[in-house]
């Protein structure tokens, strides 16, 4: 089985957790940010894929479409959103990608450790067209 998703939603990225003490310890969570991020994520995940959650191994591509900085030239933007220059500033890719894997677990896969194949891209898209696209592969 093979399938390919579109979420449009701006991409955030995974942020360090955040920790509240407790009286037996410390409790770990996301800020907020991100656990909405995640939580409306898998939300569309569960309204455009209305299977069972894969079993086994899987090959996953993502592609994270993110907004341009607004402190650039028109030229220069033009360049981005042609793909002539890549988004290589923050946030790293591995951030985008443990978000998105996190928020559909239990939807498009059991868990993520079923992901053996992984590639991303992260690339510049406008601010009406910001997107996260996937595809999913049972090997």
């Amino acid at each position: 089985m093979r399938f390919k998703l579109t979420f449009n939603i701006e991409p955030v990225e995974q942020a360090r957790p955040r920790a509240r003490r407790l009286n037996k310890g410390v409790m770990l969570y996301d800020p907020a940010r991100v656990k909405n991020f995640k939580k409306k994520l898998h939300d569309m995940a569960e309204f455009l894929y209305p299977g069972e959650p894969l079993e086994g191994e899987l090959k996953v591509e993502i592609w994270f479409y993110r907004t341009v900085q607004k402190t650039i030239s028109k030229v220069e933007k033009v360049r981005r959103l042609k793909g002539i220059h890549g988004p290589t500033v923050k946030p790293d890719l591995d951030n985008y990608i443990k978000s998105c894997l996190d928020g559909l677990n239990g939807v498009l896969w059991k868990d993520d450790n079923q992901i053996t194949d992984l590639i991303a891209h992260k690339r510049y898209a406008e601010d009406f067209n910001l997107r996260i696209e996937i595809e999913v592969e049972e090997k």
